[in-house]
């Protein structure tokens, strides 16, 4: 089933609106101005709206670094946001990077949600998920808070770090900080034998690992879903892959899933996007998830 999702009922996050290769979004009381290169349509909002309603503007130097220029001289390097649904609420520190990146993929609330909802379904007491490529740990604080036991994999120690920071602020303890490359840590964990009751990979286009492993995502992406094809409990699991190269559709990410696991239930695939308040759709990758309950 191909599907289009965006998270709905988030207080603290909006997208305002989008267009110009540009975004204009409220994290919390902060407004925000960040490039954004799918955006390749024009803005909804009059120019003078995005600059009277921002607080920080992104300016960027070359493709991946630049510098946060200030309208409002009040607003902070750092800063909480809350998320919260039905099952869970979880915290997170967002911060002002050198990259544009503050954090946090609003985005991915969709998968939050699935993650919660599913692990609250599940029959295994304390489900084991494993996280891969986890970035600030979204994804592992929604599975932590809906009661599942986490192991959480980055190849970048700061991110980790910042991870860490957010399941304090979320009154959560226990997660399982792992600073290795994604791949090597999955072979040792296919010879170590052991299994997951969830799998969670939001590879990227391209990264290294902290002794130079080299990633790119079209080369490694197969080995990495047999391998995890591999650690998935048998009775009862789920699986999500996130995307974001511009190459891969939809389709394509759920023939990957098709080729791996054999009969998978309740296949979905799709494009997750965000909704602008002034009416434009940002799309921001594909996604392709399953799971399984026991019979």
């Amino acid at each position: 089933m191909i599907s289009l999702l965006t998270p709905a009922h988030w207080k603290d996050y909006e997208l305002i609106d989008c267009g110009n290769f540009e975004k204009l979004e409220r994290f919390g009381n902060i407004v925000l101005i960040r490039p954004e290169p799918q955006a390749v349509w024009s803005k909804q909002l009059p120019e003078s709206e995005w600059q009277k309603r921002h607080d920080i503007k992104f300016k960027g130097r070359s493709a991946t670094s630049g510098e946060w220029v200030r309208k409002n001289t009040k607003a902070p390097d750092r800063w909480h946001i809350t998320y919260k649904n039905t099952d869970i609420e979880i915290k997170f520190r967002l911060g002002l990077t050198s990259f544009k990146h503050v954090g946090i993929f609003p985005e991915q609330a969709v998968n939050w949600d699935y993650i919660s909802e599913t692990i609250k379904k599940f029959e295994t007491p304390q489900p084991k998920v494993l996280n891969l490529f986890a970035y600030t740990g979204g994804a592992s604080l929604a599975a932590k808070a809906a009661g599942a036991d986490i192991t959480h994999v980055d190849s970048i120690k700061q991110v980790v770090t910042w991870a860490n920071e957010n399941q304090e602020i979320s009154g959560l303890k226990d997660i399982r900080w792992v600073v290795e490359d994604a791949l090597k840590f999955v072979k040792r964990e296919i010879k170590r034998g052991r299994k997951y009751n969830g799998i969670i990979l939001d590879p990227p286009a391209y990264g290294h690992g902290p002794n130079g492993e080299k990633w790119k995502l079209e080369d490694h992406i197969l080995e990495m879903m047999n391998d995890v094809s591999n650690l998935l409990d048998e009775e009862e699991h789920f699986m999500i892959l996130n995307t974001y190269s511009l190459g891969f559709s939809s389709v394509i990410v759920e023939n990957l899933i098709k080729d791996v696991i054999k009969k998978p239930t309740n296949l979905e695939s799709g494009e997750l996007y965000l909704q602008a308040t002034a009416g434009s759709k940002l799309p921001l990758g594909v996604f392709g998830k399953l799971r399984r309950f026991k019979a």
